[in-house]
């Protein structure tokens, strides 16, 4: 299917649609550095730049998708919801399908927007679509469960011209459709699978359902060799993962493995084995639940790792010294997660946003906010996949 991609910050519905031959036909990206990227990642695609100018004249698409800016919606923000000119986009994203008609859209934001304005945002969302003859089905996905290590909840709204229920076939499973589903209190095999490094040899999942390479290599860190598209490489186990083997970004084995990530303006409260949902990191001022990139406590040398409870602010005071301990002890500290890390985050390829722009490789400031607003890689493939079972049964 051609595609039509707007707001398309780095490009994670290409990253994500490309492998299933699905073909864009344009981007739409106003961001000076997102627009570097993608002029350097995909010179044959056209940018069109501000997407609520595009014209019905710019050519027949398949698919519309986008995941228009979320702060007026999130509530880490101040909620203006559609009273904010960014959260009208959402609107401009529904006029847009109106000019253009593809079969297929596809709309992502923040869980916030259903509950903005007592939810009569969301109302406007997909009540205008239903205007414009689309049959819609939202729902919310959390890419921690579809192969990347983050806890992230976002709302996708799929939508298909004229029928609600092909819409609803991709979005919806019949599993997840059942009342009084048992309670489950065994952890998804997909989460201890791309987690733990059991997904097959090395941790690699040769699932194409399941945790992807780029997962697989950075929760890995036991060394050996992988594969990747069938052939054997050699992994350098990265500090994504508590195996305390060589967690050095150049195999030198002078890094420091990781013991916990947290949010890193949080108390610490949040560590665990999956990293809170990444965000971009607009300031050093941002809200603590709205920016900071997560962080990761750390231990100095390769003597071991240990972890610990967390309770109360992080600090490095000996053990016993704070009710039921803290997450950091004497030779430990707390650091950033690379931009590097952050694609894994996502299920980007390494090195995804390290392009020139303004005559040098990028800074880290703007490929942090860049991957932070970006969509999740492996669950855009997963709608595009489930996209592709719909078009073929109903021909």
């Amino acid at each position: 299917m051609v595609y039509g991609s707007v707001c398309s910050g780095i490009e994670a519905v290409t990253l994500a649609w490309e492998p299933l031959g699905f073909r864009p036909a344009w981007f739409a990206e106003i961001d000076p550095f997102c627009s570097a990227l993608l002029a350097y990642r995909f010179p044959h695609v056209v940018s069109l730049g501000d997407f609520t100018a595009i014209s019905e004249d710019s050519g027949p698409i398949d698919v519309l998708a986008g995941g228009t800016p979320c702060p007026s919606f999130s509530i880490a923000g101040r909620r203006g919801g559609m009273d904010d000119p960014r959260g009208k986009l959402a609107l401009e994203f529904c006029r847009l399908a109106g000019r253009l008609r593809p079969r297929w859209i596809v709309w992502e934001n923040v869980p916030g927007v259903l509950s903005s304005n007592g939810g009569r945002d969301f109302e406007s969302i997909v009540g205008t679509l239903a205007d414009l003859g689309y049959g819609c089905a939202w729902r919310v996905l959390d890419a921690q469960f579809l192969g990347v290590p983050q806890r992230r909840r976002r709302v996708f709204v799929v939508g298909h011209l004229g029928d609600w229920r092909r819409a609803a076939a991709v979005l919806l499973e019949r599993e997840s459709l059942r009342g009084n589903p048992p309670a489950r209190r065994k952890a998804k095999e997909e989460i201890a699978g791309t987690l733990g490094g059991g997904a097959g040899e090395r941790g690699w999942c040769d699932d194409p359902d399941r945790a992807g390479a780029f997962v697989s290599m950075s929760l890995n860190a036991k060394g050996g060799s992988g594969r990747i598209d069938g052939e054997s490489e050699t992994f350098i186990a990265h500090p994504l993962s508590g195996e305390g083997y060589d967690a050095s970004e150049d195999g030198t084995g002078r890094g420091t493995p990781l013991i916990a990530a947290f949010s890193a303006k949080d108390s610490g409260a949040d560590a665990g084995d999956l990293a809170p949902t990444l965000r971009a990191m607009p300031h050093d001022r941002s809200h603590a639940n709205g920016g900071g990139q997560i962080a990761v406590c750390v231990q100095e040398g390769q003597t071991g790792v240990r972890e610990y409870d967390t309770a109360g602010t992080v600090r490095a005071d000996a053990p016993g010294t704070q009710p039921g301990g803290s997450l950091l002890r004497v030779r430990m500290a707390v650091r950033r997660l690379t931009p590097r890390e952050c694609e894994r985050l996502q299920g980007m390829p390494d090195d995804w946003t390290l392009v020139p722009y303004r005559g040098k490789l990028a800074a880290d400031g703007p490929r942090y906010r860049a991957i932070g607003n970006s969509m999740a890689v492996p669950v855009m493939r997963w709608i595009g996949r489930r996209m592709q079972v719909v078009e073929a049964i109903s021909g």
